[in-house]
């Protein structure tokens, strides 16, 4: 053995062997492969409770809708109207004038307090835009309020810092944040507490509507819910963040889905907000628009009625109906823009009034990549649910009355109902400690 050991050799030979049999136990003794590990998925829960806010306009019938029932209340004068209850919960209004300087349909879907509100329309260079903010909630709030327009950033500090007392509301001329932006997207964040928002907008070219609330910055981004016909439609897309956006833009309507000539692509200097003219693009048929960028984008859409006088309505980025929608107020003339994405799709359509059985429910197939109208025969004050059933579709609810002055309309983008949220999943870690 000293000779073995003394060997050089014998000594490789047995440093070799303690390492084949190190290497035997730790292989035999490893513990099992494990899996890898799975994202997280966001689950679908209930929602259990709703605060819907409506900016006040004197002796507009406020409809409120629960599943399966609808009523209404008039607003007894300009103050918000609040409304609270279950899961489900919907409420909205409509306006209509046929003449003056409020001439025109508008509509509104109630909306929820929120810690952050985006909002993409004309600037108050040319429309008359009033902001309304409105605390519903017990604690104060204060809120900080960006407009962003083809320039940049433009209302610096002046919109920072404002303070909404618990039950008090403001209404904010946006000329006294923004007198010169032609075209605007505004975020209104809640720095603490919650608030609701809306925003009344009257072109100085003629006609009046509510702003609906756009999807928040993201990299792909559906605008759904163009109205076919005559009149202008303008696109308008801004990129919040410090990189330029170069967005690609893809149009499905009734009979197509194709990159529209010439305007198949826009860059938008970072905190800018660009429009384009897709008028011929659409040419004339109900239409989505789908919008991608390696930049997160917020995007909007003004849409022009014809006639001597004419009326203007607004769409904007909405999710898919995956959770389904609710408009609680409807009329005569109502009908659906549904788009089907990246497949065929199916709904399930309900009218829902204040007295009688609720109609049967209507399904109706959208073709893949393509835009379907769906007339509402109803006459008359209704609302109207639509749950999903199979495929990727987004749309939009358009109200229009014609008139020898010119073309009243309206449109809403069906935005998600109240019934479910996506609740994201949680997950250990020490990062939240660690400085």
């Amino acid at each position: 053995m000293k000779r073995f050991v003394e060997n050089r050799f014998g000594l490789l030979a047995l440093v070799l062997v303690s390492l084949v049999a190190l290497y035997g136990v730790a292989y035999v003794t490893r513990p099992a492969p494990q899996p890898p590990a799975a994202r997280p998925v966001a689950r679908k829960v209930p929602v259990e409770s709703v605060t819907a806010v409506c900016p006040g306009l004197k002796g507009e019938q406020v409809n409120v809708y629960l599943p399966g029932t609808l009523t209404h209340e008039k607003m007894p004068d300009a103050a918000p109207y609040v409304t609270n209850g279950p899961g489900g919960l919907e409420a909205g209004y409509l306006a209509r004038a046929t003449r003056g300087a409020a001439r025109g349909l508008s509509g509104v879907r109630c909306t929820e307090p929120a810690p952050t509100t985006w909002l993409v329309g004309p600037g108050p260079a040319n429309a008359d835009v009033l902001l309304h903010l409105t605390n519903a909630d017990k604690a104060p709030a204060i809120a900080d309020v960006q407009v962003y327009a083809a320039e940049g950033p433009i209302s610096g500090d002046a919109g920072t810092g404002l303070e909404i007392a618990p039950g008090e509301h403001k209404d904010i001329d946006l000329k006294t944040l923004a007198p010169s932006a032609d075209i605007m997207a505004v975020s209104v964040t809640t720095v603490y507490g919650r608030l609701a928002v809306a925003a009344r907008t009257a072109p100085h070219t003629g006609g009046v509507d509510w702003l609906p609330v756009a999807a928040p910055p993201a990299t792909r981004v559906v605008v759904p819910g163009i109205p076919g016909g005559g009149g202008r439609r303008e696109l308008l897309v801004a990129a919040p963040g410090e990189t330029d956006a170069q967005v690609q833009i893809k149009a499905v309507s009734e009979d197509a889905d194709y990159a529209m000539k010439g305007r198949e692509s826009l860059d938008v200097p970072a905190g800018s907000v660009t429009s384009l003219d897709v008028t011929t693009g659409v040419g004339g048929s109900s239409a989505a628009l789908v919008l991608t960028s390696p930049t997160p984008i917020v995007a909007g859409l003004v849409i022009t009625g014809t006639g001597g006088s004419s009326d203007v309505a607004f769409t904007a980025g909405t999710p898919a109906l995956d959770l389904g929608s609710t408009v609680a107020r409807n009329a005569t003339g109502s009908r659906l823009v549904l788009t089907a994405l990246g497949g065929p799709g199916k709904v399930r359509v309900q009218v829902v009034t204040e007295k009688g059985a609720p109609a049967k429910p209507l399904e109706v197939s959208v073709p893949a990549d393509r835009t379907r109208n769906v007339k509402l025969k109803t006459k008359g004050d209704f609302a109207l649910e639509v749950t999903p059933v199979s495929g990727e579709v987004y749309g939009g609810r358009v109200v229009e009355e014609r008139l020898k002055t010119g073309l009243l309309i309206t449109t809403q983008p069906l935005a998600p109902a109240r019934l479910y949220t996506m609740l994201p999943s949680l997950t250990d870690t020490a990062r939240v400690v660690a400085p």
